[in-house]
């Protein structure tokens, strides 16, 4: 009993403490890091990607077979339904945590049908003009609906993924769950390149650590059509 008792002397902790457990699993007693694991927050863990693009490729897989089954027999007059495009913008927001104001760009993939519906798949990264190095990111996906009016085409999408926080100095990030609803207008430059015009977002953090969160911003660029 007192070799075991000088052991936990020389370790700084005293045996049959709650430190001592505690110090099993990592953690320093009485550290901000504790309180944090509460919220399932990791201290200083790197943003968690996830499978996203993995996830529009197959969307646009299961959306295009039909179509290639359908094009062996409709007329040549009529094919053509579905079209994929993709594109980059740059993009200006404001968060509501520390009401910043941060600029960064987004990368989408849009997948079109004739009858005027699609899916929409974007990640964002807010990576500049940041402070306390806090960035921000997002993945979504959902249906958008659109419509041309001469060389323009306006469009509205509702949009669910998650988004990755950075909290300041590094000390934690979190994931969590965003929604979102947004609109915007493309113009038709030649048949396959677009200008994307004007894509204003309102994104909805439900699940934020210290409350709901909430952003806003617009983007423009450019569309691309694939085929």
């Amino acid at each position: 009993m007192n070799s075991f008792h000088g052991m936990g002397k020389r370790r700084g902790v005293e045996p049959g403490s709650p430190a001592t457990g505690l110090r099993r699993r990592g953690v320093e007693p009485g550290s901000p890091a504790t309180g944090l694991r509460r919220w399932g927050i990791e201290p200083s863990s790197g943003p968690c990607r996830n499978n996203f693009f993995a996830l529009v490729l197959l969307l646009t897989a299961c959306l295009a077979m039909p179509r290639l089954a359908q094009a062996q027999v409709t007329p040549q007059g009529d094919a053509g339904g579905l079209m994929i495009s993709a594109g980059a913008t740059g993009s200006g927001y404001y968060l509501q945590y520390g009401a910043r104001k941060m600029i960064g760009i987004t990368g989408f993939v849009d997948v079109d049908t004739r009858r005027r519906l699609g899916i929409e798949a974007e990640g964002r990264f807010l990576e500049f003009h940041q402070t306390e190095n806090v960035p921000a990111e997002t993945d979504s996906i959902g249906p958008r609906y659109h419509f041309n009016m001469g060389k323009f085409q306006p469009y509205a999408k509702g949009l669910i993924g998650f988004g990755n926080f950075n909290f300041p100095y590094n000390y934690a990030t979190g994931r969590y769950m965003v929604v979102t609803a947004g609109g915007g207008v493309d113009y038709h430059l030649t048949r396959r390149i677009h200008l994307r015009l004007a894509d204003a977002e309102y994104q909805y953090w439900p699940q934020f650590t210290f409350g709901s969160m909430t952003s806003f911003g617009v983007s423009t660029g450019i569309r691309v059509r694939i085929f």
